[in-house]
């Protein structure tokens, strides 16, 4: 049977794909299940087919998984701020932590093991900065799941209370003063959005980006906000003409009280502008740095360069363990805000310049700078091919590489082995729970070119077997993703060739000590590969 659109199946879920959507098969056909978890049967209507996929909806759960959970949240799934309000937090973690493996092993074509995810002990009200988009109606809230509809949201769980009141405040405003909210289609109208960030003693810097310099009745704005935030320590308008949903803009005037906010971490105090990279989460920032830290290797003897600094948390935090730190970032009051920040810290061993990380990269390549490490935090869109060329042209031991977005990182890994950085090992933590991003942390290191000789073989003298000789790894994986959508390691290939007796030679899939603990190829990925040896006749 054909699928399409509107039609009803029974399906089991098999897995989870991209965004925590559950996978099912209808006659060899991948489908992708929204709000489906992994075991479960389910009655569900088909939303949208393509040529090798579907996609579906959940219209009955026949039988539930037992980490399914009822949602605490009465915004949710309507709201786009939360993926997994449906499933237990520890199913949570298992997806993201293989979502981190499959993206490592299918994109990077590399075989680290993730070492472990590190859960939140808090799931609820983690994240110190909220970001509320405004609609041209007035509602102050977050984007329907997949669209740019504003939801009005009174409260949500994933937020500082501070914010909530905040965002009532500004409704409150703009109804009072008859301001109208930004239509982003056609690039009208005043209110963007509303930011709050907040620190670990509950004080706020607010925000409100508008399309123009200034607001009407801007005192009623702040006798609003410094009331529902009676520990609010500034209130600041930003500018931001352009057209599209871009949030931030390039200029700043403090209506009442400090453009910056003070908060604490790994032990530095730094302060805070609107536009400063900060991370949201600050007790799973302190166990993702500790990560970096210790991926960094660091002997107190090493100068570490840290690209895309932002405030400079990462650099500050390096900075008791290494002889220098040099910090880069492109946003000028960031780094004016990292060299007050090592300042007030007391921190002589550190550096900060801005500008484009190809173009300072670049420039410490040409001045011959060979720092022993360098780490990145980029955005999600990871490094552009020219920085990974600039920074193993300064040839570091070793780079640690941090990053909201295993994807991109993925890709990276993959184009740093081939300058000559292998990963060595991974790691994620869990940022942002509930929410479907994941932090990851990867120490790529250099290959030492006595341990690593290409030579060529003849195939005769290296005893393949006619089976090892059929297909590759990557073969293997992109016949087993484009036909069940599935993301498997060249670990579980491994293991399943060994079980049908294609034996593996001495390689980097053998643990080097017989205690040492490697993940099992799960039972649906296992019967995938096998499918796979069988196409390719190894089997």
């Amino acid at each position: 049977m054909e699928l399409a659109k509107n039609q009803e199946h029974t399906v089991t879920i098999e897995g989870y794909g991209e965004g925590g959507m559950g996978v099912a098969r209808v006659d060899g056909r991948v489908v992708f299940v929204h709000g489906a978890l992994r075991g479960e049967k389910c009655r569900v209507l088909i939303l949208k087919t393509l040529k090798s996929v579907a996609f579906a909806k959940v219209l009955e759960v026949i039988e539930p998984s037992s980490e399914r959970m009822e949602s605490d949240c009465p915004y949710f799934p309507r709201c786009g701020g939360c993926t997994y309000r449906h499933m237990s937090y520890e199913e949570e973690l298992r997806l993201k932590k293989q979502r981190v493996q499959d993206n490592l092993s299918r994109i990077g074509g590399s075989d680290v093991t993730v070492e472990e995810i590190l859960g939140a002990q808090d799931t609820l009200r983690y994240r110190n900065k909220a970001q509320y988009p405004v609609s041209k109606d007035g509602r102050v809230g977050f984007y329907r799941a997949r669209t740019h509809e504003v939801i009005e949201c009174e409260q949500c769980l994933l937020v500082k209370s501070e914010a909530d009141a905040a965002a009532e405040a500004l409704r409150e405003y703009m109804q009072s003063c008859r301001v109208a909210g930004y239509d982003e289609k056609i690039g009208r109208g005043l209110v963007r959005h509303l930011y709050v960030r907040s620190n670990a003693a509950g004080e706020s810097l607010i925000c409100v980006l508008v399309n123009g310099d200034k607001l009407p009745q801007e005192e009623t704005l702040v006798a609003l906000l410094r009331g529902a935030c009676p520990k609010c320590t500034g209130i600041v308008l930003g500018t931001n003409t352009k057209k599209g949903n871009v949030i931030l803009g390039n200029r700043y005037r403090t209506l009442w009280g400090s453009d910056r906010l003070e908060d604490t971490l790994c032990g530095k105090t730094f302060r805070l502008s609107v536009p400063s990279f900060y991370q949201v989460n600050r007790a799973q920032a302190e166990r993702l740095y500790a990560k970096t830290i210790e991926f960094a290797g660091l002997t107190g003897q090493e100068t570490v360069l840290d690209l895309y600094c932002g405030a400079g948390t990462i650099t500050l935090a390096l900075s008791d363990h290494a002889k220098k730190v040099l910090g880069a970032e492109i946003v000028p009051e960031a780094i004016d805000d990292a060299r007050e920040n090592a300042a007030r810290n007391g921190v002589k061993n550190a550096e900060f310049f801005c500008g484009d990380a190809s173009d300072v990269a670049k420039k410490l390549a040409r001045e011959n700078l060979r720092p022993d490490v360098i780490t990145v935090d980029p955005p999600r869109k990871g490094l552009a091919a020219d920085v990974v060329e600039s920074i193993a042209e300064m040839q570091p031991e070793r780079v640690v590489y941090v990053s909201c977005d295993s994807a991109t990182m993925a890709r990276d890994v993959k184009r740093f082995a081939e300058l000559g950085y292998t990963a060595t090992r991974a790691a994620a933590v869990d940022m942002f729970p509930r929410a479907d991003h994941i932090e990851t942390v990867c120490l790529l290191s250099k290959l030492q070119r006595k341990e690593h000789i290409e030579i060529e073989v003849a195939m005769d003298e290296m005893d393949l077997t006619s089976a090892e000789s059929k297909a590759t790894y990557e073969e293997i994986r992109e016949y087993v993703f484009e036909h069940t959508g599935l993301k498997v390691s060249h670990l579980y290939i491994a293991q399943v060739k060994q079980k049908y007796g294609i034996i593996e030679r001495e390689n980097y899939n053998k643990p080097k000590s017989e205690d040492t603990r490697q993940p099992q190829c799960p039972p649906e990925k296992e019967k995938a590969i096998t499918e796979a040896l069988k196409h390719f006749g190894m089997i």
